[in-house]
């Protein structure tokens, strides 16, 4: 996956369900990206603070966001 043209389409509280919710969408075909800006892990409050974001190719969100939205309740967080 290119970054440069990656989108993110959800952001999450914690990297455990954006994890989730990149395993459901990898196991559909759909390259996903976790990213956060925790300092490697190190402080992993800063998910909640700051989120955690879940990034595919351009070509695949209208897809991907049909897959999170059918699955609401699997990665839903709130």
């Amino acid at each position: 996956m290119n970054l440069d043209d990656a989108v993110v389409i959800e952001t999450f509280s914690s990297r455990a369900v954006a994890e989730l919710a990149a395993g459901l969408l990898e196991s559909e075909g759909i390259e996903a990206l976790v990213m956060a800006d925790d300092a490697g892990g190190a402080y992993p409050m800063l998910q909640f603070v700051r989120g955690v974001r879940l990034l595919v190719a351009a070509e695949d969100e209208e897809r991907a966001r049909e897959i999170l939205s059918d699955q609401g309740s699997v990665t839903s967080d709130q």
